[in-house]
């Protein structure tokens, strides 16, 4: 029988095992179908129902911005206020303080010229007393006392601290008194002055200080006082006599070794030399520790039933 062709069984069910054309593409195909991930969609209908409930999120966000302006203003115009209120509180308050401190600083500059001049006053009386019954002696007593200038030649020796001593540091010290930290200290300064004494000075100053028979040099901290003034470094003690031999003879003495192993050992710096002509002043005041009036039976025996005399 004529006719199209018959297809066989086998070829019949392998047509229809035949797989879709875009098999292999099952990823594509899932994108394509669904564009959006469930979150996505879930994001997308929580921004519509929030839309359709109430005000646009775009404008929410600008009124909370808003107002957040308008309450940092609000702080900023109240602290201005306060602060321009209690303003002349303050500045009255701070015009008092600096009167205070003004009238304080008058009275304490008019108190020290007032202890100045009498100091004055009382050195200048005890001086003209001095030179007034010294008798033979009275320009030596009145040279040892420090009751006059001193004029001549001499030697001038300069102390100072180390290069390396530290600011404000203590440093270690031994029994001899060396500086291990560099700097000049009272028993340094007194070792000085006692060998300048003893090398046959006539008369001896620090930093213009003059030294009597009965000066202190002690220490208060890190500074040096000469009769409770204290003095800075460097410090230039001026004595006064025969400048060579008085320089040889400080040298030579146990006190110069001990100045020279300060130098050799701590980096004290030292320098001596002898000067054609130096000017000491007189001591600013002169301190009596005991007196007996000159002449008065009377004044004597007050003075014997008492068992001491005028101090």
């Amino acid at each position: 029988m004529c006719g199209m062709p018959q297809q066989s069984p086998d070829r019949s069910s392998a047509s229809a095992r035949r797989s879709r054309p875009d098999a292999s593409m099952s990823l594509l195909t899932n994108v394509t179908e669904h564009s959006l991930d469930d979150g996505y969609a879930e994001a997308a209908a929580r921004r519509a129902a929030e839309g359709s409930s109430g005000l646009p999120r775009t404008l929410r966000s600008k009124l909370g911005l808003a107002a957040g302006l308008v309450l940092a203003a609000l702080v900023v115009t109240v602290g201005a206020a306060q602060a321009r209120v209690e303003a002349p509180v303050r500045a009255k308050e701070r015009e008092e303080l600096i009167r205070r401190i003004q009238d304080g600083t008058e009275r304490s500059d008019a108190l020290e010229d007032g202890v100045e001049r009498l100091r004055r006053e009382v050195g200048a009386a005890q001086r003209a007393a001095l030179e007034k019954h010294g008798g033979s002696r009275e320009e030596l007593i009145a040279l040892l006392a420090g009751a006059t200038p001193v004029h001549g030649p001499g030697v001038r020796l300069v102390l100072d601290d180390a290069e390396s001593a530290e600011a404000g540091g203590d440093g270690a010290r031994n029994s001899s008194s060396f500086a291990d930290s560099g700097r000049v200290r009272d028993r340094d300064m007194q070792r000085v002055v006692n060998g300048l004494w003893s090398a046959g000075a006539e008369a001896v100053s620090i930093n213009g200080q003059r030294l009597t028979a009965v000066s202190a040099i002690r220490r208060a901290g890190e500074a040096i006082l000469v009769d409770n003034r204290p003095l800075a470094p460097p410090y230039t003690v001026l004595a006064v006599g025969d400048g060579q031999r008085l320089r040889d003879a400080f040298r030579n003495s146990v006190d110069g070794q001990y100045l020279k192993v300060l130098q050799d050992n701590y980096g004290v710096r030292a320098s001596i030399s002898a000067q054609d002509r130096l000017d000491l002043p007189a001591a600013p005041s002169l301190i009596i520790r005991t007196a007996k009036p000159m002449g008065g039976g009377g004044a004597e025996k007050s003075a014997a039933d008492t068992g001491k005399g005028i101090s």
